[in-house]
């Protein structure tokens, strides 16, 4: 099995958001990677990482990191693999780090989903993938019409609580 998804941090103490991520990739079937990276304190290993990832058959790569938030960005700046960026509550209530990631210059994009969503970052990631396998995308199809069933049954079991000025 190879890694499709490479799920990189700025250092271990993001892994209990980072892992959200992990989670979902596994639920999904969908090979990964995890590793701790930082922009700052290991740049020349960010930077071997970003040269081979492609080579090495990864597709996406979602990069989480708090604070300045750089190694998303760095990771954009050395490879056409899409990267997904999670900003990590971590300081300044994580606007440093939201800030670090969605203010990229032009030609170097990374997408980013809200603080701390590495959830949806590996949405996103499935999301990608999905589009080119079929199997994947009928998994991925199928979580979706999970979230529309957990709506119906929200409003069924709303529906069944009683007040006397409720009208529906």
């Amino acid at each position: 099995m190879q890694a499709k998804v490479s799920i990189i941090m700025g250092s271990t103490s993001d892994m209990p958001i980072m892992k959200q991520a992990a989670e979902f990739l596994n639920d999904m079937q969908i090979p990964f990677e995890i590793n701790a990276l930082s922009a700052h304190r290991t740049p020349e290993d960010v930077s071997e990482f970003a040269c081979s990832a492609k080579a090495r058959g990864i597709e996406v790569i979602i990069a989480g990191a708090g604070m300045a938030a750089h190694l998303p960005g760095v990771i954009a700046s050395m490879t056409t693999v899409p990267v997904i960026g999670v900003p990590i509550k971590a300081s300044l209530n994580g606007w440093d780090a939201i800030l670090s990631i969605i203010q990229m210059p032009p030609g170097i994009p990374v997408a980013s989903v809200g603080l701390n969503a590495a959830k949806n970052a590996g949405i996103l990631a499935a999301q990608i993938l999905a589009l080119k396998d079929e199997n994947l995308m009928n998994r991925f199809i199928d979580f979706k019409n999970s979230l529309k069933n957990k709506i119906i049954k929200a409003n069924k079991d709303l529906s069944e609580i009683k007040y006397k000025y409720k009208v529906n």
